[in-house]
């Protein structure tokens, strides 16, 4: 079962995507130096099929994205809910997922998502935006996972005065 804690519009999660992203409890990785150790706990509301109408019809105008953040503790109800949401043919809005596992779960659909990041959060390598992060961003396209990491890598640019 899922639950979530709460879910906010975000920008740098998904590059070129305006995301709704879903922060869900009950995360069994207990990365050291989460900077969200509270979802670790079992807390929120069951995130269900109902709930997430109840979003979309909310946010549907404003968002191109839902991402999950968590849910490792069921990933097979992440890729449910995802197929759910693509399924919406109405609402064309697309789906990923902020995994903290190394790899994906076996007979995991890949299809239901637009994007997936994996790998624990390793506080010497840093996130998404480090150079060295073990973290990878993937755009699914064709059932082929193409690693976009790059995009969270800021380059630095420096002008002589």
């Amino acid at each position: 079962m899922l639950k979530y804690v709460n879910y906010n519009i975000v920008f740098q999660e998904v590059p070129n995507e305006t995301t709704l992203a879903i922060n869900l409890s009950c995360c069994p990785n207990r990365c050291p130096g989460c900077h969200s150790a509270d979802l670790q706990k079992d807390i929120g509301e069951v995130l269900n099929e109902k709930v997430i109408l109840e979003i979309l019809k909310k946010y549907r105008h404003s968002v191109t994205c839902i991402c999950f953040m968590g849910g490792d503790n069921d990933p097979a109800m992440v890729e449910k809910l995802a197929g759910f949401i693509r399924r919406m043919s109405l609402y064309q809005i697309k789906t990923g997922w902020y995994s903290g596992m190394s790899q994906l779960p076996e007979c995991f659909d890949i299809k239901q998502f637009n994007f997936i990041k994996l790998g624990p959060y390793i506080q010497e390598l840093g996130a998404l935006d480090s150079p060295n992060t073990n973290q990878r961003f993937y755009k699914i396209e064709d059932a082929n996972m193409l690693d976009k990491t790059h995009l969270f890598t800021k380059k630095k640019i420096f002008v002589a005065v």
